[in-house]
C-alpha cells in the first residue's frame, strides 16, 4: 500500500490528466472548422441502404459547450487537490488537518496531563485507564483483540509473558518504534527429519508429547543452530526478539505440526509504530494501560 500512495503514483496520474485534458482540445480544435457556401456534400458513407451523412462542421454552440467542460476541469483541478499531492492544503487533508488540529487543542492538555507521570502511576489511574482503553479498542484490538488476549501470531498482552521485554520503558518503546520479529528458517540446514528432530525437543522443554528419541537428536541440533538467538537454555533473548521457549506461551501453536511449520519456513512478524501516528502523549497512556491489564 505505501508504494501505491508514493509520489511517482502521483505523478502518473497528473500526466494522464493532463494528456486527457490535450487530447479533448486537439479533437475540438481539429473541428473548429468554417461552413463553406454552397450545398453541404456527403461524407459518402452509406448505412442500411440508403441512410447518409452531410459533412457539415459541429454547431458552433455545441463547441462551446465542450470547451466549457474542459475549462471547467482545469479550474476543478486547481481549486480541488487533483493534480496529485500538489495543492493539499485543500479538500480532503486538509479538513482532517484541521479537525485533527482541533481535537489536539482541545484534548491536548488532558493527554499532557499524565505525560511527566511515571508509567506505573499512570496505570494506577481509573482516568487514565479509561483514556488508555479507548485508544486501545481504537488501534490495537485488531490484531490483540479487545480484552487483549491476542490471536494466532499476536501476542497475549495479559500473561506475563514478554517477547521483548515487560519493563515498562520496553513496552512504551515497543508501542513507540514497532518492532520486527523474523524467526530464520532452517528447512535447507536441517532437512525434514532434522526439523522434526527439534520440533520433538522443543515441545520437550515444555513437557508436551514428543518422541524421545527424536528429542535427544533435537537437541544436538538446537545447540547448534538455534542457540545464538533462544539460549542454551531455551528461555529467549528480549533484546532479539527470541521467545521464551520453556514457558506454556506460544504465538503461533504449540502443535507438532505448527512447530513444524515455523521451523521449516521461520516466521516474520510486525508490529507497527504508533509514534508518529498518534504522538508519545497518546503512547503513554496505551502503554499504562497495557502495564495495567490483569496477569494471569
Amino acid at each position: 500500500m505505501a508504494d501505491f500512495i508514493s509520489g511517482f503514483w502521483n505523478m502518473y496520474v497528473m500526466v494522464l490528466v493532463v494528456l486527457s485534458i490535450l487530447f479533448c482540445v486537439y479533437v475540438l480544435a481539429s473541428n473548429m472548422t468554417k461552413r463553406t457556401k454552397g450545398p453541404a456534400e456527403l461524407h459518402g458513407h452509406v448505412w442500411d441502404e440508403t441512410l447518409a451523412e452531410y459533412n457539415n462542421p459541429l454547431p458552433r454552440w455545441w463547441l462551446y459547450l465542450f470547451w466549457g467542460t474542459i475549462v471547467f476541469s482545469v479550474a476543478y483541478l486547481v481549486i480541488y487537490p487533483g493534480f496529485g499531492d500538489r495543492n493539499q492544503h485543500r479538500g480532503q487533508i486538509a479538513q482532517y488537518e484541521a479537525e485533527m488540529q482541533t481535537a489536539d487543542e482541545k484534548y491536548g492538555p488532558i493527554f499532557a496531563k499524565y505525560r511527566d507521570m511515571d508509567l506505573m502511576a499512570v496505570a494506577a489511574d481509573p482516568e487514565a485507564n479509561a483514556m488508555g482503553q479507548r485508544l486501545f479498542l481504537t488501534y490495537c484490538a485488531q490484531c490483540h483483540g479487545s480484552a487483549a488476549q491476542g490471536a494466532k501470531g499476536f501476542p497475549n498482552l495479559t500473561d506475563d509473558e514478554w517477547q521483548w521485554g515487560g519493563e515498562p520503558e520496553v513496552v512504551k518503546t515497543t508501542i513507540m518504534e514497532g518492532r520486527m520479529g523474523v524467526m530464520t528458517p532452517f528447512g535447507q540446514a536441517l532437512g525434514a527429519e532434522g526439523v522434526k528432530d527439534v520440533a520433538s525437543y522443543v515441545r520437550s522443554l515444555t513437557g508436551l508429547a514428543h518422541d524421545s528419541l527424536r528429542a535427544q537428536r533435537g537437541a544436538e541440533l538446537f545447540a547448534q543452530q538455534c542457540v545464538a538467538c533462544h539460549g542454551a537454555d531455551g528461555t529467549g533473548n528480549p533484546m532479539m526478539g527470541a521467545p521464551n521457549l520453556t514457558n506454556k506461551s506460544w504465538l503461533y501453536g504449540s502443535s507438532e505440526a505448527t512447530i513444524i511449520e515455523t521451523v521449516t519456513h521461520g516466521r516474520t512478524n510486525q508490529m507497527p509504530a504508533f509514534g508518529d501516528f498518534l504522538g508519545e502523549d497518546k503512547v503513554h497512556l496505551l502503554a499504562a494501560y497495557v502495564l495495567s491489564l490483569p496477569k494471569k
